[in-house]
């Protein structure tokens, strides 16, 4: 089982934007699918430009991580299916942050070794693959490009997507919809049914 963290595990937008209020001077305002644009200095209304997006994001997973709070249902799912597979995360931090992410869910309660990654998730998760050899694995991402990435570098893998922020999962393209997941669900209380299933089909058929 590989779980990403950010909106699947831990919100992570909804801080964020408070963050950027309280003390960056930045007005985010998520209209429509594209996280660069919904985000505006305040002061002006000018868009945020690339630069300065990826240093505000730096900033946040420096020093506010402490900010970020579970997604309702995932301790406890994320936990449930340990008890059934290995569970890693793979989430797309720097590879310096790896120790803070794996602490800070380790604050929450989830306890499970920590992958870091730049990019598409298809090569890091072939990786992961390579190193469990496990004899069926489910992914699990927000992030339709993500999903897409892995059904191109490791088809055979079970793939959900899930985005447990509200204020997000609207505007994002459903992979499931897109034919690079197998499920879209976004409450884990209907998203624990469906990854247990998985893994129930799994052991049947071992």
């Amino acid at each position: 089982m590989v779980s990403d963290c950010d909106e699947v595990l831990l919100h992570m937008v909804a801080p964020f934007r408070d963050w950027l209020g309280e003390s960056q001077g930045v007005t985010f305002r998520m209209e429509g699918n594209n996280f660069a644009k919904a985000m505006r200095w305040t002061e002006n209304g000018e868009p945020v430009c690339e630069k300065d997006i990826w240093r505000l994001l730096g900033g946040f997973f420096d020093s506010e991580m402490h900010r970020q709070l579970p997604i309702e249902g995932a301790v406890r799912g994320i936990n449930t299916l340990a008890e059934h597979a290995d569970v890693v995360i793979l989430t797309n931090l720097n590879d310096e942050r790896q120790q803070n992410r794996a602490r800070q869910l380790a604050e929450h309660g989830i306890h499970a070794r920590v992958y870091t990654n730049q990019g598409p998730k298809g090569p890091a998760l072939a990786g992961i693959l390579d190193e469990y050899a496990p004899s069926r694995a489910i992914f699990i991402d927000d992030l339709p490009q993500h999903h897409l990435s892995a059904a191109e570098t490791v088809p055979h893998v079970r793939r959900l997507h899930l985005c447990g922020e509200p204020m997000i999962a609207p505007h994002i393209d459903c992979a499931h919809a897109q034919g690079h997941a197998h499920a879209r669900i976004d409450m884990w209380s209907e998203a624990l049914p469906w990854l247990l299933g998985e893994l129930q089909h799994e052991e049947e058929q071992a």
